[in-house]
């Protein structure tokens, strides 16, 4: 059984650690200081030491000499709520096998102890350093937020660092997957709160029925099926950092228990009689605009101006040309680790498709499409035979000679003209948003279903 110890002065973060290390097969030995970790480090050798870079007696790099004073071979990894540049390569360099930036995520950090363990440790510290050094300088991600080299991500950066560090509402415009919650998530590591919770909630993907319970919570037996007690997303983010993404879609009564809540910074479970403090700063975001909604409708306009303190605009990958491959190399990065492979880079004829190709489904889509290619890619660079054919030739995603429905009269008929028309239309709408059925069916005014049931008419 492999040996791991803990070091952190939160003893909360200690004991989750702990527990769910323990689960995964570890024997785990934990403590809160680097004078328990040096006597733990005495008495018994560890195969792993996972260590907190601020101490309250020491720092990372102070922590990892002593480590490695006692262990040379041992590998640290630094877990750190600070992930700048700064900080990535000098625990690289002091010797650090890695490092993890809070809000610390299990499968992350399970997966790096794991490369830690099958690691050939010292000799490849230098490389390391080089690819950590490279990946910052040139991405500088914070948290699941990359900092693009374009104008536009430039500018969103500077929004960011601007309203971060104080207690505003945020609402963050974009379309779907823009990158609405990364945006989120680097506000709040940049905030006073990036010790304390951040909660997501998808509005778009809970039920009417429910909305109320995930936000507030409620009593058992409140309502039929309430068979439990249930925490709320509310009181999960009590003194961090709410994010209700597709905010609109939530239905207009929880609206109204919502403003009130946001107003008062108080709160009852349903069902409850005992009222909460909170102390929740709260960041939506949607994909159309909340005062258009509102004009539909379709969301309160003293909730909007109660969330509008301030808004940052996501814009959409297509118009952030210059950091297409700045997202490409971080994406294959990943996927390299998740799969265990080393492909280096992008074959050319895949660099000039990613830059012309429109992105309809943005950094999301982005991400899908090279896990996928690294998946099927066995060669060390990927090929645009590993893309899907919407973006390695999307004249060929669509083959006009095959329709076995066009007419084949020379507008004389009126029913096949109607189809031709019909064809065209459906045919210059796919190419136009690069085939992307959601806005494609969106654009022509039907539903889904009606879009692929005429796409397989007509064979495309």
């Amino acid at each position: 059984m492999k040996k791991i110890l803990v070091v952190d002065d939160d003893v909360d973060i200690c004991m989750l650690l702990a527990a769910y290390l323990g689960k995964k097969g570890f024997e785990v030995s934990k403590t809160h200081s680097s004078k328990g970790m040096l006597n733990f480090m005495n008495e018994k050798k560890f195969d792993v030491v996972l260590c907190d870079f601020r101490l309250g007696d020491t720092d990372g790099l102070e922590a990892i000499a002593e480590i490695h004073k006692i262990d040379p071979a041992v590998p640290v990894i630094i877990i750190t709520g600070y992930s700048d540049i700064k900080t990535a390569v000098n625990v690289i360099k002091s010797g650090a096998f890695d490092y993890v930036a809070k809000p610390l995520i299990p499968d992350e950090i399970l997966h790096t102890i794991n490369r830690a363990l099958t690691s050939s440790g010292a000799d490849n510290a230098e490389q390391r350093v080089q690819v950590k050094r490279e990946k910052t300088l040139s991405e500088k991600v914070i948290g699941d937020f990359i900092i693009g080299e374009s104008k536009e991500a430039k500018e969103l950066a500077r929004q960011i660092d601007l309203v971060a560090p104080t207690n505003y509402s945020v609402i963050i415009y974009g379309e779907s997957g823009s990158g609405k919650e990364a945006v989120a998530r680097s506000i709040h590591l940049k905030s006073k709160r990036k010790d304390k919770p951040f909660i997501a909630l998808d509005c778009g993907a809970i039920s009417r029925e429910l909305a109320g319970s995930e936000l507030f919570g409620h009593e058992k037996g409140s309502f039929t099926g309430a068979l439990a007690q249930k925490i709320g997303h509310f009181e999960l983010a009590n003194s961090g950092t709410l994010f209700l993404d597709e905010i609109a879609n939530l239905p207009f009564d929880v609206q109204t228990s919502l403003l009130r809540i946001v107003q008062e910074q108080r709160m009852k479970r349903i069902g409850g009689v005992q009222e909460m403090q909170l102390d929740v700063r709260i960041l939506v975001a949607s994909n159309e605009n909340l005062l258009e909604s509102h004009r539909k409708g379709k969301f309160r306009e003293d909730l909007y101006h109660r969330f509008n303190e301030f808004s940052i605009s996501v814009p959409p990958l297509r118009e952030r040309q210059v950091d297409i491959m700045i997202f490409a190399e971080h994406f294959l990065d990943a996927a390299n680790q998740e799969l265990n492979k080393k492909i280096s880079s992008f074959d050319e004829d895949v660099i000039k498709c990613f830059r012309s190709y429109s992105w309809p489904g943005n950094i999301r889509e982005m991400k899908n499409v090279i896990k996928r290619a690294a998946l099927l890619c066995d060669e060390d660079i990927i090929r645009s035979k590993f893309l899907p054919v919407e973006i390695s030739n999307p004249d060929k995603f669509i083959q006009p000679e095959n329709n076995a429905m066009r007419s084949s009269n020379s507008g004389t008929d009126l029913k096949g003209a109607a189809q031709e028309a019909e064809y065209e239309t459906i045919v210059k709408v796919l190419r136009q948003v690069n085939y992307n059925k959601s806005e494609a069916a969106r654009l022509l005014n039907i539903d889904r279903k009606t879009l692929y049931n005429k796409m397989k008419a007509y064979n495309l």
